[in-house]
């Protein structure tokens, strides 16, 4: 027996959104936005959150976060030209990790063409060892937690 489809979310139940084009170059052969670029669109949102917020210099910071978990889930084809809207939000914030879930939604939309999630965990950028998350950077994630 098949498992019921998972129902995605609604625009509404997410804190953030980053607007980003599609590219020429994104679409496959398939005449849609490849899978493997929705997980570029992850990392640019949650980076673009991160930069924006003053808790992240790519080159400097300390503390970096390294991608250990994600996952996606398809709904609607996007396609060039296409400008996408990521939603972001934190569904948790442990010791030393954090879980983003993420929407990419088509301008104008209230349901995602799809959704996924993103796990950090934050280490110290010369040992790579687990390293607690910062009290700058556990600001900026918890504004991104949905109440």
């Amino acid at each position: 027996m098949n498992a019921p489809r998972e129902t995605p979310g609604r625009r509404s139940s997410f804190v953030q959104f980053i607007a980003i084009p599609t590219r020429w170059a994104d679409n496959d052969v398939y005449g849609h936005v490849n899978n493997v670029q929705y997980y570029a669109f992850f990392d640019t949102a949650v980076n673009q959150h991160l930069v924006a917020a003053g808790v992240l210099d790519i080159a400097a910071s300390p503390v970096v976060g390294l991608v250990v978990e994600t996952q996606c889930r398809y709904f609607s084809p996007v396609t060039f030209p296409d400008v996408i809207n990521v939603g972001l939000r934190v569904s948790r914030l442990g010791n030393s990790s954090v879980r983003y879930e993420i929407g990419i939604f088509r301008v104008g939309n209230d349901e995602p063409c799809a959704i996924g999630h993103f796990v950090h965990v934050f280490v110290d950028r010369a040992t790579r060892r687990p390293m607690p998350v910062p009290g700058h950077l556990r600001a900026a994630l918890n504004r991104l937690v949905r109440a």
